[in-house]
């Protein structure tokens, strides 16, 4: 059985709570109070993430705390391997890993300082985030341009859009408007009709299709 070692408001566990339900896979979720309760400090945590770090899974005492490696796994165990991590498409979707990991290091930090007021200076971080929102946004526009949907080369979302979603989803949390990325909010818009695609907090589900800021008016 897989368990998820889980906090609903982190993007990163969201990450891995969409991809389980974009694939079907069986799971339980075990929910860690990594605020304010600080759960991830105690000893049975850290007994299974070392860093204190999440998500955790565990799968059948196979125990994973690295996020790639995470949806790298339930990518192969849903026998979906090759549509969401495709070999063509390995070295593409690991740059769109980084920029996930980048965005988590500003957006997402400017989200948790407003949340906790505890942090880094969130003026210099909105920054960071508006620099790879810009180029994110760009990414998608070409893209579209050329007749594709998503993130990394392919007709089907990759573990690159499943990474990368997330923080951008709540990257207004962080005082960071995704209000001059049109193409950004299209791609936002096809993530949310992915089949099996689950709300968070702050993260809703897609509304009556309708036509956004038109294509090419960038």
């Amino acid at each position: 059985m897989i368990i998820l070692y889980d906090f609903e408001l982190s993007a990163e566990c969201y990450a891995v709570r969409l991809l389980l339900g974009f694939t079907g896979l069986a799971h339980e979720i075990r929910p860690v109070d990594m605020f304010p309760g600080r759960e991830q400090d105690e000893a049975w945590f850290r007994a299974l993430s070392p860093d204190g770090t999440l998500p955790v899974l565990d799968d059948d005492g196979l125990v994973l705390t690295a996020l790639p490696a995470i949806l790298a796994h339930i990518a192969a165990r849903s026998g979906g391997l090759g549509r969401w991590w495709p070999a063509a498409a390995r070295d593409e979707i690991a740059r769109w890993f980084a920029h996930a990991e980048s965005l988590a290091d500003s957006a997402l930090r400017a989200r948790w300082i407003i949340t906790t007021g505890d942090g880094h200076s969130l003026p210099v971080l909105q920054a960071r985030a508006h620099a790879l929102l810009r180029t994110l946004d760009r990414h998608v526009w070409f893209a579209e341009k050329s007749g594709a949907d998503w993130l990394a080369a392919g007709a089907h979302p990759s573990l690159a859009d499943v990474a990368v979603f997330p923080a951008v989803a709540l990257c207004e949390e962080g005082g960071i408007s995704r209000q001059d990325y049109p193409a950004i909010r299209r791609w936002l818009d096809r993530v949310r009709r992915i089949p099996g695609f689950h709300v968070m907090s702050g993260v809703f589900p897609a509304g009556p299709a309708r036509a956004d800021v038109p294509f090419g008016s960038q």
